[in-house]
């Protein structure tokens, strides 16, 4: 069965769709950009310092559901500028130091409210 998820203390959507939805034993997590939840306005900073508030609001998220960044499976990341890959891989390594998720990540024209990253992820459940 399937059941929606807004978060509580997490960033808030800015568009019509939940944060996350739950099905089974998996949830499937919306893309997060870097949005500080307290202000409700995007990090400032390069690509690495707006993945840092990606990370936190995610782990932000996944508290609400009783899991962390171990029970993470798959994530997708979305750059506006793929040559921040490497400066965003030693971000993405401290998050994920090891039995790192499976990932995509592609470089895409342009993300909600000019971030410079955004990340979804399919996470475990049980």
């Amino acid at each position: 069965m399937k059941q929606v998820f807004l978060t509580k203390q997490g960033p808030k959507a800015i568009g019509p769709y939940s944060t996350a939805v739950v099905h089974n034993d998996t949830c499937y997590l919306s893309g997060v950009i870097p949005v500080v939840p307290q202000t409700g306005k995007l990090a400032e900073g390069d690509a690495p310092a707006q993945a840092r508030q990606v990370f936190e609001n995610m782990k932000l998220i996944l508290s609400e559901f009783d899991r962390t960044m171990d029970d993470v499976l798959k994530t997708t990341v979305f750059l506006t500028d793929l040559s921040a890959f490497a400066a965003v891989n030693k971000v993405y390594a401290e998050y994920f130091p090891a039995d790192c998720p499976a990932r995509s990540c592609v470089q895409v024209a342009a993300l909600p409210m000019g971030a410079a990253i955004e990340m979804e992820a399919i996470v475990a459940m049980n």
